[in-house]
């Protein structure tokens, strides 16, 4: 019997969060998940799979984009940590 590798292609997200550092700045921190909610929560201290750089803040999404592929989102992901001025324009009232 032979084996077949089936893929679903499952939504992935892109998002950009936001959080104030202790001089009171706001710095943002770009990433990609399947799950969004999840993500979030890990950000904040649910669990303890936050990323190392995120943790002992309170962040908030400020944006986020659904792809298609995990290969786009990431993609997409890395143009985004690139474009600081993306970043500084979702960070203005």
């Amino acid at each position: 019997m032979q084996r077949t590798r089936h893929t679903l292609a499952m939504a992935c997200y892109v998002y950009v969060l936001a959080a104030k550092n202790k001089g009171g700045r706001c710095v943002t921190y770009v990433g990609w998940t399947r799950d969004l909610e999840r993500r979030l929560a890990e950000h904040n201290g649910a669990g303890k799979r936050g990323a190392k750089s995120t943790r002992g803040r309170v962040w908030v999404l400020l944006y986020a984009e659904k792809h298609r592929t995990k290969r786009k989102a990431m993609a997409r992901e890395y143009a985004l940590k690139q474009d600081r001025a993306f970043r500084a324009r979702l960070r203005s009232p």
